[in-house]
């Protein structure tokens, strides 16, 4: 796994989940550019409840920066074309409502 660091926009709303244990987690969706201006999907999941309240506070098309572990992955879209993904556990999140928050 890759330490890193990504800054996007939420896509949709993260949700809360329970896992077979009883267990709570989030999940969300970022979308991110590099410098090229491509874009990447980012997979999130917080299990850390204050990452995970900063992350149900946002809304669609919020900005926010998110530090954890990556791991690259890629996708194919329903043209066939084949795009570049990352799954990120999120230890640490920033934005304008929670300046700071994270684990």
């Amino acid at each position: 796994m890759i330490d890193g660091l990504v800054a996007g926009r939420l896509m949709g709303e993260a949700s809360r989940r329970v896992d077979k244990a009883g267990r709570g987690y989030i999940v969300a969706r970022v979308l991110a550019r590099n410098r090229a201006d491509e874009e990447f999907i980012v997979n999130v999941i917080a299990f850390d409840e204050a990452v995970g309240q900063a992350l149900v506070a946002l809304r669609d098309g919020e900005s926010l920066s998110l530090s954890g572990g990556l791991t690259p992955k890629v996708w194919t879209d329903k043209q066939g074309i084949v795009r570049p993904s990352l799954d990120m556990v999120a230890t640490h999140v920033l934005s304008a409502h929670q300046p700071g928050a994270g684990a």
